[in-house]
């Protein structure tokens, strides 16, 4: 999940600078980003505190997946619906373009990106513009999109980053990821009683729920800059199995009943994968802790969907 943290020095040489360049002053931001591995800090890194000004001015990428909508609608809460600017390249459903700022906003046109960054000023990028796992793997980078993915992580490697595991949420949204099963499971089981999983019932990936990711991410970009001694942070909260997940879910729906189809490219990907993300560095420097485990997230997922006539049934 790639997100990026505000930098005075940065945000100065971008409105300073003229031209369309490639330098690393595209972005004046706290952002979070992708990396493959935890990154010490440094002393030219921090950037203004909340103390220092009135409210972020924030711009979301890639912002109609499910966390980008829902970090949206976190920020816009706190900080005011007016300084969080959601973008893309999709149309919004209406719910979501009428809840606050929309742009069309394409991480492939350098000029305008960056054209938003100044006239919006904003100070906190959250670069949610990705391929997921198996669509990547099937439609590798091409050179315009690799260009801009190594010039956000020039950028990013001014600021802070944070890794989480894959996601969990309610919402259900088709993406041929890796992961997608452990969302599909519920609807399946609400709906059938049955599921098809395309991973082997051994193959632990770390998860976590969606209310937690968004809760890490406001975390560490609030959090003091004298406590972060990383500049890429692991967050991370549970790790299970599709056995494990299927044994949960019968203790909702007991005739639930779990058949194993194995997608050989998915589970490819789900085997390069770690099985969990240490997270030690995050819990010391800024305390985070997770809320959800696999029972909580269990709970939580057939609560919110529990309204169907099958979970009235098996309770």
């Amino acid at each position: 999940m790639p997100i990026l943290r505000n930098l005075g020095r940065a945000a100065s040489q971008l409105l300073q600078s003229s031209g369309c360049g490639c330098g690393v002053s595209l972005v004046p931001v706290r952002a979070i980003g992708v990396s493959p591995r935890q990154v010490a800090s440094d002393a030219s890194f921090h950037s203004v505190s909340f103390s220092e000004s009135d409210h972020p001015r924030v711009l979301i990428t890639g912002g109609l997946g499910q966390l980008g909508v829902g970090l949206a609608k976190l920020l816009r809460k706190r900080f005011g619906k007016n300084n969080v600017i959601l973008s893309d390249i999709r149309k919004p459903a209406d719910n979501v373009f009428y809840s606050g700022p929309f742009i069309f906003a394409d991480i492939l046109d350098y000029k305008n990106l960056r054209e938003i960054v100044v006239n919006n000023r904003i100070t906190w990028l959250f670069h949610y513009s990705a391929l997921l796992s198996a669509v990547g793997e099937a439609n590798p980078l091409d050179p315009p999109l690799l260009e801009i993915q190594l010039l956000i992580s020039a950028f990013r490697d001014q600021g802070q980053s944070m890794e989480s595991p894959s996601t969990t949420t309610t919402a259900m949204a088709w993406t041929s990821a890796a992961s997608d099963y452990a969302v599909q499971i519920f609807h399946d089981a609400i709906k059938t009683g049955k599921f098809k999983c395309y991973l082997r019932p051994d193959t632990r990936l770390p998860m976590m729920y969606i209310d937690d990711c968004l809760k890490a991410t406001l975390e560490v970009m609030e959090a003091p800059a004298e406590a972060l001694t990383m500049r890429t942070y692991n967050i991370s909260a549970m790790s299970f199995t599709p056995e494990e997940l299927a044994q949960e879910v019968q203790k909702y729906v007991p005739e639930f009943q779990m058949t194993y189809n194995v997608d050989q490219v998915r589970q490819a990907i789900a085997d390069s994968w770690p099985m969990k993300f240490d997270d030690s560095n995050a819990r010391r420097d800024w305390g985070w802790k997770h809320d959800y485990d696999l029972p909580e997230l269990v709970t939580t997922m057939f609560s919110y969907l529990g309204s169907d006539s099958r979970i009235a049934q098996a309770n």
